[in-house]
């Protein structure tokens, strides 16, 4: 599977998780490795995330909110610098061809030259998991909290990762902080929901 596609929980529940771990590079930037200059961050751009997020916690059909949720990631894979911009990238490319040291350096460079990009320690996050380093994805997924506490698709590898660890009780609060969030994804409630009848079942 992709690494671009590959969120998706546990057997059902791994799927999921990386759908929305990666975002997806805009095509016409993904298609070519050429520095194109973008717009930098500014109080625009965190204006435009602010009403996205709040159409999106508003919204509760799936359809309409997962449209949402692709113009979020959109304007999240703009770091606002072309170099780091290209480096990503890069290492889309170096992940697709599964050369995961080099998809790691580009990822490492990124992370150096701007350190407040949330989307180059998700993708390193997303990496690390696929590698199987999970400590280390967590790590990146904090570092992705920490600079966005929004960032849904590193929540949801905080539940994919906790999944595998066998802890239902942090499981279910990664995904309802994903809900919180993001309240219409579908497989979300569904894990939700399975995770708390299992909790509560366990109880009795």
């Amino acid at each position: 599977m992709s690494a671009m596609r590959f969120f998706a929980l546990t057997s059902a529940m791994l799927p999921l998780a990386f759908m929305f771990f990666i975002s997806p590079l805009p095509a016409a930037a993904a298609e070519k490795d050429v520095i194109v200059e973008q717009r930098h961050a500014n109080s625009s751009t965190k204006q435009r995330l602010d009403q996205l997020f709040s159409q999106l916690k508003r919204e509760r059909d799936p359809d309409k909110a997962s449209s949402i949720a692709n113009e979020i990631r959109m304007e999240w894979n703009d770091s606002g610098s072309a170099t780091v911009n290209l480096l990503m990238q890069w290492a889309d490319k170096a992940i697709e061809e599964k050369r995961n040291p080099a998809a790691l350096d580009f990822l490492d460079e990124a992370i150096a030259l701007k350190p407040d990009y949330a989307e180059s320690w998700n993708r390193r996050a997303t990496l690390n998991f696929v590698m199987g380093n999970y400590r280390k994805s967590m790590s990146d997924i904090e570092h992705v909290l920490d600079i966005e506490p929004r960032h849904f698709g590193a929540l949801s590898g905080m539940a994919a990762i906790l999944s595998n660890s066998g802890n239902d009780q942090l499981t279910l609060k990664a995904w309802e902080r994903f809900l919180d969030i993001y309240p219409a994804e579908r497989t979300a409630q569904e894990q939700v929901n399975t995770l708390a009848e299992k909790l509560a079942g366990n109880r009795t």
